[in-house]
């Protein structure tokens, strides 16, 4: 049997970050997914976001933007609420919406897809680390207040994983990033996606029950906790 067999997931931002991976294998593995690309939208505009009226097991908020890195004295506003517009207000947005149905029907899970940068800090990314860390706490308050509906809230707080926003395959060939990996990164090497989205699967599985408000660092121990 096929581990997500008949399983409804909404993948959001499905042909950026780690949508491609995340959807290949979901699909392989027998979920019917419905697969969102584009920015997820948040206020009013949310409200036609494609699939409200449908019913899911498991929501995965893929989620990201390019980073705008530079000085914190150099931070536009316009780059600042960027990245908060497509990171943080859409995931609360999609937890406010799927989260009290999932409650309802007594299970469900959501799976957001961040970043273990705020876990370090990251000079130069304040205004990333900022939104990314954003997302982190919110699912740590939710995934402890859907726990006794059986609703498990949890994030992949991802680095060095390979995918088209962060981490392209240009950049991670050079010989200056395969130095810096090998300086900052204990596993030196970067993730493939299929082993991130291995994991997302463990997380939308009936095998992960016990993790709620979690976020888990994926970074091959770049960063080590939460």
């Amino acid at each position: 049997m096929k581990r997500l067999e008949n399983k409804t997931i909404l993948i959001t931002q499905s042909d950026d970050y780690m949508g491609p991976a995340i959807t290949a294998l979901f699909q392989a593995e027998g979920a019917i997914v419905t697969a969102i690309p584009g920015i997820v939208p948040h206020g009013k505009a949310f409200a036609s976001y494609p699939p409200q009226d449908k019913e899911f097991d498991v929501i995965v908020a893929n989620l990201a933007h390019p980073p705008c890195n530079g000085s914190i004295a150099d931070i536009s506003d316009t780059d600042w609420q960027g990245l908060f517009d497509v990171m943080v207000h859409p995931l609360m947005a999609l937890t406010r919406t799927f989260a009290p149905r999932m409650a309802a029907r007594g299970h469900g899970k959501i799976i957001a897809i961040t970043s273990a940068a705020p876990l370090k800090g990251l000079p130069g990314s304040a205004a990333y680390c900022a939104a990314r860390g954003a997302q982190n706490a919110w699912i740590k308050a939710a995934g402890l207040e859907y726990a006794a509906d059986n609703v498990q809230i949890n994030a992949i707080a991802q680095n060095y994983v390979s995918n088209p926003v962060y981490y392209p395959e240009t950049l991670v060939q050079s010989e200056r990033f395969q130095k810096h990996l090998a300086r900052q990164v204990p596993i030196r090497r970067v993730a493939r996606p299929d082993e991130q989205a291995e994991f997302a699967l463990f997380l939308a599985s009936d095998n992960s029950d016990f993790f709620v408000g979690q976020i888990f660092p994926f970074s091959g121990g770049w960063a080590v906790n939460a």
